[in-house]
């Protein structure tokens, strides 16, 4: 993963200023976890909550850089804090698919939150594969000159769906993409070990 995208850029100058409070990387990776929680159940809520929930999520994704750009400025570097933040980062994207699901229950009945868990599952599982099983290589992709993206920065499309009111579409495209995307990952990665070994 990059270390020089948008976003990180974006949080670099409020970082400065925290890195001189005494707050920790995982007191900031917990604030990023509380707002994913309370983001997915404002995405559950009927209107304006899912609204709300856009803004929160989006603040709790640009906690998401800060705890690593925090870790970073302090030098303050761990294996569990690193996991902490892999943990955090990926509950926060399940239980949100999962809140935009319950929300659309007034629509959808329990196909919401049956497509919100697959979605989620989805995510779980690129998450999973990518982080811990490393079975595909992440890295950051320069859009334009100085202006680098990693692929979860796509989660910044979350709130922007919502506040457009396209959490429908989303929420089936997710269930559908996701879910496929994890088992081409899987069945390539293990296809790449078998041609290494």
């Amino acid at each position: 993963m990059s270390h020089d995208t948008i976003i990180h850029r974006i949080v670099r100058p409020a970082v400065r200023r925290v890195a001189l409070t005494g707050v920790t990387p995982n007191q900031i990776t917990t604030l990023r976890l509380l707002g994913g929680i309370a983001a997915a159940l404002a995405f559950a809520g009927p209107a304006p909550w899912p609204a709300i929930g856009g803004g929160i999520f989006l603040f709790s994704m640009l906690l998401d850089r800060a705890d690593g750009e925090l870790a970073r400025q302090t030098r303050q570097f761990s294996a569990g804090g690193h996991r902490y933040d892999l943990i955090s980062d990926c509950s926060s994207g399940i239980i949100a698919f999962i809140g935009i699901g319950v929300g659309l229950m007034p629509i959808l009945d329990l196909t919401g939150p049956l497509l919100g868990v697959v979605a989620g599952l989805g995510i779980g599982a690129l998450f999973w594969q990518l982080n811990v099983l490393k079975l595909g290589e992440l890295r950051g992709y320069q859009i334009a000159p100085g202006l680098t993206v990693d692929p979860d920065d796509a989660m910044v499309f979350v709130p922007v769906l919502v506040w457009l009111g396209l959490s429908e579409p989303m929420l089936w495209a997710a269930a559908v993409i996701t879910p496929l995307a994890a088992l081409w990952l899987g069945l390539t990665g293990r296809r790449r070990d078998r041609i290494a070994s």
